[in-house]
């Protein structure tokens, strides 16, 4: 059974940090890019960041440039999202999902979702 579950969201004060992992199974994680969106209630779906196979390739959304960085261990079939300098507008529910390219728009799996929470 392909399975992405991410983990790690929260509550957090402004300016603080999180860590999010996505972690895959039932599939070969190396294999994919992984992408980041989040989506707060009432609001579309954003883009928030893509990681290549390698992860020799990172793009983010210009809101967070900076103040994220994806990273990945294949090994462990796991993605991360080191969030820092958390503002109050990063509150959302941040999802996973793989595909085959970050260039590519379609997704082949995708998570439940963890919520974050950046609030005093």
């Amino acid at each position: 059974q392909v399975q992405l579950v991410e983990s790690g969201g929260g509550l957090v004060q402004p300016g603080g940090s999180l860590r999010l992992s996505c972690a895959g199974s039932g599939f070969t994680l190396g294999s994919y890019a992984i992408a980041w969106f989040r989506q707060a209630p009432g609001k579309e779906r954003e883009g928030v960041s893509c990681i290549s196979t390698s992860g020799g390739s990172t793009y983010y959304v210009d809101s967070v440039k900076g103040r994220f960085t994806a990273s990945r261990d294949n090994v462990k079939n796991t993605v991360y999202l080191q969030m820092n300098s958390l503002k109050p507008e990063d509150t959302s529910v941040y999802f996973c999902a793989a595909k085959r390219a970050c260039r590519l728009a379609s997704l082949d799996y995708w998570g439940q979702g963890t919520q974050v929470t950046v609030s005093s």
